[in-house]
């Protein structure tokens, strides 16, 4: 049984769906893409991402696969590599019209028009 998050999903939740939703990526570089893709404003520590990544696996966003291809191995412990369920690339596609109407009120209000924020 899954439990979906009544609640939308958070900053840092939001950034690691968005970053698995080119494919199946791992751990770290999970981490490398987040930084990446917020310019640096989300910034997960390793204990904070794997919890997050629990929880989303929790709610049947996410799920372990195997990787696709061959892969080097990695001279630590395997590496385990996750990926969006129809579920998540659902909630990744709901968050971002949430975010976009958002941005919309705002410029609305602001008085900004089509992306000067």
């Amino acid at each position: 049984m899954t439990t979906k998050n009544p609640g939308g999903v958070s900053t840092l939740e939001y950034h690691v769906l968005l970053a698995m939703a080119a494919g199946p990526l791992y751990g770290y570089a999970i981490k490398e893409a987040v930084e990446s893709e917020s310019e640096g404003a989300v910034t997960p520590q390793a204990g904070s991402l794997y919890r997050v990544l629990a929880r989303l696996m929790a709610w049947g966003l996410v799920t372990e696969v195997q990787p696709g291809e061959a892969v080097a191995p990695h001279p630590g412990r395997a590496r385990r590599y996750y990926e969006l369920t129809a579920g998540g690339r659902a909630t990744l596609a709901a968050e971002a019209g949430r975010l976009k109407g958002a941005v919309a009120l705002a410029e609305k209000r602001l008085g900004v028009a089509g992306g000067g924020i």
